[in-house]
């Protein structure tokens, strides 16, 4: 045996002797990661499952666009607002800060952080839903950004390849249901890799995505992508004037807090108290309670906030006009358009023939930053960045 890969061997029974002695019962070990395909080289690898997981999707084609997805605000000139790049980094930095607490498996929660939103569309929650109306629209079901995270990383990165992810890593990305308001979250234990592609499949066909994680370390997640955005997104409003900070709920205030920082440190702190030997992610009723009413609070001052949307609208025109063109394009052949040049050239003939024309229209707008899809609208829809709101 070479003597680094002996090495290797030895560094890697160090770290699961570790984990024995450290995680709780309830934490999902990384001998029990379940793959798709065999890793030829994984008995000489140092690195445990799910740091390698973490690994692939920190380097992968993906990863590297979150740098222009939008967050909440778009086409704001204000280099202080939240894009998505630096949400992921909050999520995994809070989740491991909970996993850490409660002795959960850290590497599993950052790889889950890491990925979870890489499959959403140019212009954020926005994106998603003018992109879903039009894949429902030409029969390839509703787009959720949390099932585009797994196509991405298992069908399209690597040329078609895609990275062999864990089965656990990929459920709580699928998972990772933010928007949705839980005081308590139990793991829905014993999926396999079978049980987990038949519930992506059913999920296509639903207006919501809301399955709750198979491991204990996916809940974290999930709990931790709502405490990393409510306070933020929060700052963000009141830094372009949109809301004052006077105006949070008074409950909000009393419990929560009024600004980011205390804001996550109460509902990590709550949580984590809660949490201690349990077999959920929770936390107290009151501190639910008020997490619930900023969420309120946000998406009717915030997010439905017509101040902002009015930026919009020529976002949807552009969404439409080219999910037209490139499936225009493909039926066509037109060899020199962008879907074929830019997305089809090099990919791995499984995926050509395992997916239909609008399919890959999906796959190819959906992992668009926002300038490159703004670059690929005609003149007449192309928008203006402005200064302030």
């Amino acid at each position: 045996m070479n003597d680094n890969f002996k090495k290797a061997r030895e560094l890697k029974e160090f770290l699961t002797l570790q984990e024995k002695n450290t995680l709780s019962d309830l934490a999902c070990f990384s001998h029990a990661a379940q793959r798709r395909k065999g890793e030829p080289h994984g008995e000489n690898e140092y690195r445990q499952a799910f740091s390698t997981d973490a690994d692939r999707i920190l380097n992968s084609m993906a990863f590297t666009r979150y740098i222009d997805k939008t967050q909440v605000f778009s086409l704001i000139k204000n280099d202080h607002l939240t894009h998505r790049v630096l949400h992921v980094q909050l999520v995994s930095r809070v989740a491991r800060t909970i996993g850490r607490y409660l002795s959960l498996n850290q590497d599993l929660i950052e790889a889950a952080s890491l990925g979870h939103d890489i499959g959403h569309a140019p212009f954020g929650h926005d994106g998603e839903t003018f992109l879903s109306k039009l894949t429902h629209a030409h029969g390839a079901g509703h787009f959720h950004h949390n099932l585009q995270s797994i196509q991405f990383l298992d069908r399209i990165e690597k040329q078609g390849q895609g990275l062999n992810l864990s089965l656990q890593t990929m459920d709580a990305i699928v998972c990772h249901n933010g928007e949705a308001h839980s005081k308590h979250l139990i793991p829905d234990r014993n999926r396999s890799l079978a049980d987990f592609d038949a519930m992506v499949r059913a999920v296509k066909a639903k207006s919501v995505c809301n399955e709750i994680p198979m491991t204990m370390e996916g809940c974290v997640v999930r709990m931790a992508d709502t405490i990393s955005y409510i306070g933020r997104d929060l700052e963000d409003a009141i830094r372009l004037g949109i809301v004052a900070r006077d105006q949070v709920p008074k409950d909000c205030k009393e419990i929560l807090g009024q600004t980011n920082g205390t804001i996550v440190f109460n509902l990590v702190t709550d949580l984590i108290h809660n949490s201690l030997d349990q077999p959920y992610i929770g936390f107290s009723k009151p501190v639910s309670q008020a997490l619930k009413e900023l969420k309120g609070f946000n998406y009717k001052y915030i997010y439905k906030n017509p101040v902002i949307k009015r930026h919009l609208s020529s976002i949807e025109e552009i969404f439409k006009y080219l999910f037209e063109r490139y499936l225009s394009d493909l039926e066509q052949g037109q060899q020199s358009s962008d879907i074929f040049k830019k997305f089809l050239n090099g990919m791995a003939q499984g995926y050509k023939e395992d997916h239909t024309p609008p399919e890959i229209v999906r796959d190819f707008i959906s992992g668009m930053t926002d300038s490159y899809f703004i670059r690929q609208a005609p003149p007449h829809l192309t928008p203006e960045y402005i200064d302030n709101v």
